[in-house]
């Protein structure tokens, strides 16, 4: 692991041995949260800008990878000049937004080195291993909940305007669905909210297009989440992020494959426990059984 100490808390006691200091660290991506800025990025489409807002952290061993967008745009600069103003993550996360994709910063491979990843929100599809609760001898989780919330998922709607004229407003619905996030529930929520992107689609034939393959990638937040929590040692591997794991024990309802949105380390001294958020789009699995 790679980052920066944020905070540190300090207990004493009264008991020999029984001070305790607790320190909290980030990943390197809380560098790009400190400074604001204005830049201006005449003739620049989103990759360059990105490229250009991490250059600054190679110093640090951060090596950007930026995925290209699908549909790349360029502003000439006698009609419009894109700027950031705010830190650099501000401006990445927003890059990535109005693409459809995700920025994150993964320690790794080597000790000293970290990758800033900007692209589609693509899942490692091999699953880890599985968890299992209430299970006896074969539960390695130390707590799970589940909750489904019916109204997380959401149809979006694009406003463009007819080539004829270009005044009469057409509103384009987008699904709910994502490109490179299949569906892991036999039973899907259904879509219960309708909402208007504040973005207008008709600019231009490639901005729109643009907007509706975003969301597409995108896709919409997942109805059934999982929070809990478990004992590295017992479970026997490091659960990451950013990919596939199997759960069993919890009913015909909930048990099967979820995505892993993400993990936070807890570590003390002979003692490494994780606490983690899992996700997936409906009820019921769609395998018969999940790889233990």
């Amino acid at each position: 692991m790679d980052g920066v100490v944020t905070r540190q808390e300090l207990t004493p006691s009264n008991e020999p041995g029984q001070s305790t200091l607790t320190i909290t660290g980030e990943d390197l991506s809380v560098l790009m949260d400190v400074v604001e800025i204005v830049c201006p990025f005449p003739n620049m489409n989103d990759t360059v800008q990105a490229y250009l807002a991490l250059t600054p952290y190679l110093a640090f061993g951060i090596v950007p990878i930026v995925i290209p967008s699908f549909i790349p745009t360029i502003d000439i600069m006698t009609k419009k000049i894109k700027s950031q103003r705010g830190t650099h993550l501000q401006h990445l996360k927003k890059l990535a937004n109005a693409n459809g994709f995700v920025f994150y910063v993964e320690p790794g491979p080597l000790p000293g080195q970290s990758i800033a990843y900007l692209g589609p929100n693509i899942r490692i599809p091999v699953p880890q291993p599985v968890l299992s609760v209430n299970m006896d001898a074969h539960t390695n989780v130390e707590s799970m909940s589940f909750a489904l919330d019916g109204l997380a998922k959401e149809t979006m709607v694009v406003t463009v305007y007819d080539p004829v004229t270009g005044r009469i407003p057409i509103p384009l619905p987008i699904p709910s669905i994502s490109i490179f996030q299949p569906p892991l529930g036999a039973r899907p929520t259904p879509p219960s909210k309708l909402t208007f992107t504040t973005d207008q689609g008709g600019e231009t034939i490639d901005h729109t297009l643009k907007t509706v393959l975003g969301r597409l990638l995108k896709g919409s937040a997942n109805a059934i989440t999982v929070s809990g929590s478990l004992d590295v040692l017992r479970y026997g591997h490091v659960l990451r992020s950013k990919a596939l794991v199997g759960v069993r024990g919890a009913g015909i309802a909930y048990d099967g494959l979820y995505y892993v949105d993400s993990v936070t380390h807890n570590i003390k001294r002979g003692e490494f426990k994780q606490s983690f958020k899992l996700s997936r789009d409906g009820l019921i699995s769609i395998t018969p059984k999940v790889p233990a």
